[in-house]
């Protein structure tokens, strides 16, 4: 599905100029009438691609960054005549599309309440209102970045996750630095409103006239159908996908059964899981016995146990209880991809199935991404075999740590990531030594 374009080098170091200038402080308008100029009879895939360049080439992507702003100037007039071909209703493109439209509406809504704030109109429980809501388009760019992301770096573009990323980012920063100001009803928060407004709508045009048309031009109809079947892990913004488009009938000749979810179930949980595998293929089959009755239990497949260090369990068994321990776990091999995370339903941090075979370093924020590559390595050589982090998130206290993975031999093989809230167990205090059923 991809397509390559002839990068014409005097062109590629003239945008590498321009970058440079916004880098040293020039404004958007200083550059404007310079890049038009560049692009000329150019298409803004061309200009995505030339940006790939650069930073194929070794250009920091927190540069690209500063000529978002310019893209959105320059090529507003003329791709605003431009339409996105309609998909089916339930299609990941007709879902971020319509998501958009709903953001657009929210977003006349905050405009609206922060103009009644301003003016003594209106309250700023108003604004916190059209706030809070407006923020659910970050589930939006969740999804984008464990969904859609991965899918365009196995097509060796990985411009829209690195770039785009950095200025989700900076988005998500205006939503609390705004947030935390109208609590405390300081009316400078509309300093920061403003710019919040700015940027989502800039990202909306940026989606809808460079990011998703390289991505239909880029991605087949079998991976759109994998990237929709993994979206319900991540969530969606407001609205609910249609129900026509259908992944797995796209997928009719390489999936023959939608897959079942793991059989996860915690240990006090009365009912099985739903979706839970046959009994046949978990660690005990049970007929119908009487209230109280032990079950009968058949033996397990030795195709079906996992041979450990300590024992052998059965793979569903052993797939609900890292799916119910309480913490979040991805582990990541020795190329740094990505080979297994739990999936319980109260993840702190959001994943999908498209996060199998990614390189972990873009399963991070660019500005992450130095931090992570210098874990890896002291990993690698044996100077440190842990590294803690621990943050407030939302009112919760989130420790999160890498511990390094080495076989038998010594040799490196992997790291494990593990995150816990710790929010309840800080404030344990005395002790408890009975039931606490009754």
């Amino acid at each position: 599905m991809s397509e390559h374009f002839m990068i014409d080098k005097d062109k590629q170091q003239k945008l590498q100029n321009i970058i440079l200038k916004l880098h040293q402080g020039a404004s958007v308008a200083e550059v404007k009438k310079e890049f038009a100029t560049l692009i000329q009879g150019v298409s803004a895939a061309e200009v995505a691609q030339m940006e790939q360049a650069l930073i194929d080439n070794g250009m920091p992507v927190e540069e690209i960054q500063h000529l978002c702003e310019v893209h959105v100037e320059v090529f507003k007039a003329s791709l605003d005549k431009e339409k996105i071909s309609s998909k089916v209703p339930g299609h990941p493109v007709q879902t971020m599309l319509d998501e958009n439209k709903a953001a657009r509406a929210r977003l006349r809504a905050l405009k609206k309440a922060v103009l009644a704030w301003r003016f003594g109109l209106g309250q700023k429980e108003q604004v916190l209102a059209a706030l809070d809501d407006m923020s659910k388009i970050i589930v939006h760019y969740t999804r984008k970045e464990n969904q859609l992301f991965p899918y365009l770096e196995k097509k060796e573009f990985t411009g829209p996750s690195r770039v785009m990323w950095g200025k989700h980012d900076e988005i998500r920063a205006l939503f609390k630095e705004a947030h935390s100001k109208v609590e405390q009803n300081d009316k400078s928060a509309i300093s920061s409103l403003h710019p919040l407004a700015g940027k989502i709508s800039r990202m909306i045009f940026m989606e809808e006239h460079i990011l998703i048309p390289e991505a239909v031009r880029r991605l087949s109809d079998e991976e759109w159908a994998h990237i929709r079947i993994g979206e319900d892990a991540i969530g969606f913004a407001w609205i609910r996908p249609g129900a026509v488009y259908d992944a797995y009938l796209v997928l009719a000749g390489a999936v023959t059964a939608k897959p079942q979810p793991a059989a996860v179930s915690s240990a006090s949980s009365a009912e099985p899981a739903a979706g839970a595998a046959p009994a046949s293929t978990t660690h005990q089959a049970t007929s119908a016995v009487s209230p109280g009755a032990v079950p009968q239990t058949s033996p397990v497949p030795a195709s079906d146990l996992v041979e450990l260090a300590t024992g052998k369990v059965p793979v569903g068994l052993l797939s609900a209880a890292l799916a119910t321990m309480p913490v979040d776990i991805s582990i990541v091999d020795a190329q740094d991809k990505v080979v297994y995370y739990s999936d319980s339903p109260d993840r702190i941090f959001p994943r999908s199935p498209a996060v199998i075979g990614r390189a972990v370093q873009n399963c991070h924020p660019q500005k992450s991404v130095a931090t992570v590559n210098r874990i890896l390595d002291a990993f690698r050589k044996k100077e440190k075999t842990s590294a803690r982090f621990w943050l407030e998130m939302g009112g919760r206290f989130i420790l999160i740590e890498y511990r390094a993975l080495y076989d038998a031999a010594g040799a490196y093989i992997g790291t494990l990531e593990f995150s816990q809230d710790l929010t309840e167990l800080r404030a344990l205090q005395g002790q408890r030594r009975l039931l606490d059923w009754d």
